[in-house]
């Protein structure tokens, strides 16, 4: 069936019992995690926004691990989603949670550039190689570092894998949405920032995740990008989290067992 509401085809909350609980749980979930291990903070830019929250393991870095939240490139912060860092910091990651500007005070393409100086300060912070993890609107932007151009070789060189969890890769759909409002996409914006629409780094691994129970339009999404890529020469694989919605998908990866958790670190497919 064709899409005719294309609000509804992108709206979540509306879609998940219970969801305001998981949005009161998030910052209680992030605070535990700063009083067991206190970030360090880290400027990229002099935008108030522009900061990482840098999460260091009680053992010798292992890489680093860069997370970028979600929330429609409008809302939420590290302060809700800083939860996530725990997976890998368990498995002795140094993770790098990103903040940046939020619409509308900053479009989707400056967004990527900020991101992009995130990670390219996170990297000559931590040595070793780089993973890049992002949920919903930071699935885009994750899989936007994948994109070549987007940063500078040497930083590119290093990156390992990119796991986008319930991304947005092919933005076009979203100009029929009333958030565009706020996000103020045209034209020439959704195809230079779509993933689905640029080629992706060579030899770069990607998993494109989504959970089971998501809404179709976030299951195409999901998978539109990694079989676009494949046919472009990335190693690329979907995963389904049976069960999983789009606000309980991440738990797999703030647990260090959970399988995004694992599918990020792992050193191959098999």
């Amino acid at each position: 069936m064709p899409i005719t509401d294309w609000d509804d085809a992108y709206a979540n909350a509306a879609h998940i019992p219970g969801a305001e609980e998981f949005l009161r749980e998030w910052p209680m979930r992030t605070a535990a995690l700063r009083a067991a291990s206190p970030p360090e903070r880290l400027h990229y830019g002099s935008g108030a926004r522009q900061t990482i929250d840098l999460y260091r393991p009680k053992t010798a870095s292992q890489g680093l691990t860069v997370i970028v939240h979600g929330g429609y490139w409008m809302r939420f912060s590290p302060e809700e989603f800083g939860f996530l860092a725990a997976g890998p910091l368990a498995r002795g990651q140094s993770v790098a949670m990103v903040s940046y500007t939020l619409a509308p005070e900053a479009r989707i393409a400056a967004i990527t550039a900020e991101v992009a100086q995130a990670v390219t300060l996170a990297a000559a912070t931590v040595p070793g190689p780089i993973r890049l993890t992002g949920h919903s609107a930071g699935g885009h932007l994750v899989t936007r570092m994948g994109c070549r151009g987007v940063l500078p070789a040497a930083v590119a060189a290093r990156i390992d894998h990119i796991v986008s969890v319930s991304g947005v890769h092919d933005l076009r759909p979203l100009l029929r949405t009333q958030m565009n409002a706020t996000l103020r996409l045209d034209s020439a914006e959704v195809l230079a920032e779509s993933p689905a629409l640029q080629s992706p780094l060579d030899g770069l691994r990607l998993t494109c995740a989504v959970g089971g129970i998501e809404r179709p339009e976030f299951l195409r999404q999901n998978d539109l990008l990694a079989n676009i890529w494949r046919g472009l020469g990335a190693d690329s694989r979907v995963m389904h989290l049976a069960g999983k919605h789009h606000f309980d998908v991440i738990d797999a990866l703030a647990d260090p067992a959970g399988v995004l958790t694992r599918a990020l670190l792992d050193q191959s497919f098999s």
